[in-house]
């Protein structure tokens, strides 16, 4: 009775009422500061929703998820009524570019100023957020510190938007993919990243650099790529040597690698080095698989990216040796989702965004499941798997006590019919409610 008056106040025989019908949770405190009334909850992408329930968030964190509607709640927390949609934990996105939208214009990196891919990326963040990322993993930014910025912008809920796990700049060879490519050389000397390198002790220290300049974790272009202007090819583009050399530097310094990879082997080289995650994998065959499968190895397979740019083929969006890279890429892409799981490969969900329209990112789910994932996969892809990938499985990608408070709601049933997440209605960040 004392803890229900501490919480709720009110009169003894209220309060005597009250306890008869309603037994209050053992962890209810008076700073309870948002309550969540849920038509349905699904908790994690391995249950079935629960119907009428409440979420207890204090500080931004989950406290309590108590089935049916409390009779009462405290009269200083905040009450949100989704009492006629299903509430899910956020989704994840784990390959976004945040600081960029789709161009064919590639000479517009010699005329834009860093400032204001900064409000591109504060842009996009708000919109990606809106869409029910509530993290995303950015994988390669315009300019120096802008998506480290951005993360302590959404952290500290100066700018609206996901959390943000960031590789910031990408390591990539000299002259390859992810390097500055067709402009004349003082123009390409210029907007160099600085993060190109050539040898197993460069690459090493590029990882260094990297760390130092708060990466969260390390991005390398293991292959060619299709969007640049370099036209030698999909195939690997680092050595055995560098890519053993950037992984082994990277662990040393507690970061993961992901590596943009098309070409078979390139992937293979690039999990024989022991890379985290394969973004894309487009041409990954048997041999690719099996070294990814030995060392643990996750494909994030962006499907989003290459339906994203097949839309703009023919159009003169592109340039000449981007088109035909595009088109070289588009019809196998199709069967990336079926061949994974032919080979027993792990996937997660990742999409690429900035190369088709931030915002769009749950069109993923739709392609997955057309390559042969059933939602729940795709759902689980997204949420428990993809927090397991950036180590955060006990904070993000489940509705539990403990948890951080990332909550989409969405109508319908998402086991169903996965295409409810392309419309999002309300969206929670650390608690804090994406407006």
């Amino acid at each position: 009775m004392g803890l229900l008056r501490k919480v709720f106040g009110g009169s003894s025989a209220a309060l005597a009422a009250l306890a008869a019908t309603f037994s209050l949770p053992s962890h209810a405190q008076s700073n309870v500061d948002t309550i969540v009334f849920a038509g349905a909850v699904l908790e994690d992408a391995n249950s079935e929703p629960r119907g009428e329930t409440t979420i207890l968030i204090e500080n931004g964190r989950i406290v309590g998820v108590e089935d049916g509607f409390l009779p009462i709640v405290p009269s200083n927390a905040t009450q949100i009524n989704l009492r006629d949609k299903t509430v899910m934990p956020g989704l994840i996105d784990l390959h976004t570019h945040l600081s960029g939208d789709p161009s064919g214009e590639f000479w517009r990196a010699a005329t834009t100023p860093p400032e204001y891919y900064t409000l591109i990326a504060a842009k996009n963040a708000r919109i990606t957020a809106l869409a029910g990322f509530t993290t995303v993993r950015d994988l390669g930014s315009r300019t120096d510190q802008v998506t480290q910025s951005l993360r302590t912008a959404t952290e500290q809920g100066i700018v609206p938007g996901p959390r943000i796990v960031t590789s910031a700049r990408t390591i990539s060879i000299v002259g390859g993919h992810g390097d500055v490519n067709g402009f004349h050389k003082h123009v390409n000397d210029v907007l160099a990243s600085g993060f190109t390198c050539t040898g197993a002790v460069e690459c090493s220290e590029k990882v260094r650099q990297a760390s130092k300049y708060g990466a969260d974790l390390i991005k390398i272009t293991a292959t060619g790529g299709v969007l640049s202007q370099q036209g030698r090819g999909l195939e690997e583009h680092f050595t055995a040597e560098e890519m053993e050399a950037i992984v082994e530097t990277a662990e040393l310094l507690g970061l993961k690698v992901a590596a943009h990879a098309h070409g078979a082997r390139g992937i293979e080289a690039a999990a024989k080095a022991g890379v985290h995650t394969i973004e894309h994998g487009t041409y990954m065959d048997e041999a690719a698989a099996r070294a990814m499968k030995a060392s643990g190895t996750t494909l994030v397979p962006t499907l989003m990216a290459f339906q994203g740019i097949k839309e703009n083929l023919g159009t003169g969006f592109y340039t000449p040796v981007v088109e035909e890279k595009i088109r070289a890429v588009s019809e196998i892409a199709d069967t990336i989702i079926p061949r994974a799981r032919e080979y027993g490969v792990n996937i997660a969900f990742g999409t690429d965004a900035g190369v088709f329209p931030h915002g769009e990112n749950a069109g993923e789910f739709a392609l997955m499941v057309a390559g042969g994932m059933s939602s729940r996969e795709a759902i689980a892809a997204a949420t428990t798997g993809a927090a397991q990938i950036l180590g955060m499985e006990g904070e993000i990608g489940r509705i539990a006590p403990g948890y951080s408070a990332d909550l989409i709601a969405v109508d319908g049933n998402p086991l169903n019919d996965v295409t409810t997440l392309e419309s999002v209605d309300f969206t929670m960040v650390r608690g804090r409610v994406i407006e």
